[in-house]
């Protein structure tokens, strides 16, 4: 028999229920953990943070506007004209557009967060973000002779928004990560006024270095009690090779003739690698847009399946 004094002190201690998730559970249904200078603001500071945001973003993207208008378009412009541009490149292209708009709604709406916008807000404001900033870009396309604007880049810029916008409605987070990685090919040199003289430039043109992922975060969809760590992800891969021209006649003399390449690899999601520096959460922050090096099973239609010991 106990005491008075323990009696009313057992009394206060709450008892545990059927309902009540085990700490694993609620410790594997947290997102990533964001960069200590994304992390939501008090409202008393939304007014502080929220034109610093505006004006930042404002000042960035009139810039980069400027400079693509002043560097990239640099040759012969034309009255605004449409052109389908879907079937050159493997659809490549398609799949940068996707990745970008994908990323820069997904910072958006961080940044949101961090400026103290409720979260479905956040996701709704910050998450066609990416859409709005990569769609002008057809007007530039729009007035170059040798291009024009493409009804399928914008399509791919709005799957990308919507992409992101859809993950944060069903599950407040994204499980789903779009990356890119990229090694130099032997196919820019033959062509390098297009596909690209110098490693940056290569790294945006030549799509034959480029491999599209799609990491899926396994664990958020298994039980509690599972033990598949999180930031281990399985990611579908989807690249091309031997594109150097769009007509297959031109890439016949050459010897070349274009194919399709699909990939199955592992993937690490550096969101979820645990530490306490600042710094290096927001390089790990940025970074993770990346696919990074791992073995990899390919497999084309030209040579059918191909194991890679290190593949990026």
């Amino acid at each position: 028999m106990l005491p008075p004094l323990a009696e009313r002190a057992a009394a206060q201690v709450p008892l545990a229920t059927p309902e009540a998730p085990a700490p694993s559970a609620a410790i594997r249904s947290q997102p990533p953990a964001l960069p200590d200078s994304l992390q939501p603001a008090s409202p008393s500071r939304l007014n502080q943070r929220l034109p610093l945001l505006a004006g930042g973003l404002v000042v960035s993207y009139s810039s980069l506007m400027y400079l693509l208008s002043e560097g990239w378009y640099t040759g012969e412009r034309s009255r605004f004209h449409w052109f389908n541009d879907l079937p050159e490149w493997k659809q490549l292209d398609k799949a940068g557009h996707l990745w970008g708009a994908f990323h820069e709604s997904r910072g958006a709406v961080d940044m949101l967060r961090w400026a103290g916008v409720p979260d479905r807000r956040a996701t709704w404001y910050g998450g066609f973000v990416g859409f709005l900033l990569q769609s002008p870009i057809e007007l530039f396309d729009g007035r170059d002779p040798a291009y024009g604007a493409s009804a399928t880049d914008l399509a791919a810029n709005f799957l990308g928004s919507a992409g992101l916008i859809g993950q944060q409605l069903a599950w407040n987070e994204v499980r789903i990560m779009p990356k890119l990685s990229f090694h130099r090919t032997p196919y820019a040199g033959l062509r390098p006024n297009v596909l690209g003289r110098s490693l940056g430039e290569q790294f945006l043109k030549d799509y034959n270095g480029q491999t599209y992922w799609l990491a899926t975060d396994v664990g958020a969809f298994l039980p509690a009690t599972s033990r598949w760590p999180r930031w281990l992800q399985p990611a579908l891969g989807y690249g091309a090779q031997q594109m150097v021209f769009n007509d297959p006649d031109a890439n016949a003399a050459l010897g070349l003739r274009s194919y399709r390449q699909f990939y199955l690899s592992l993937d690490v999601d550096l969101r979820r690698i645990p530490t306490r520096n600042k710094v290096l959460k927001k390089a790990l922050y940025a970074l993770s847009i990346f696919h990074l090096p791992a073995p990899a099973l390919e497999w084309n239609p030209r040579h059918g399946f191909k194991a890679h010991g290190l593949y990026y």
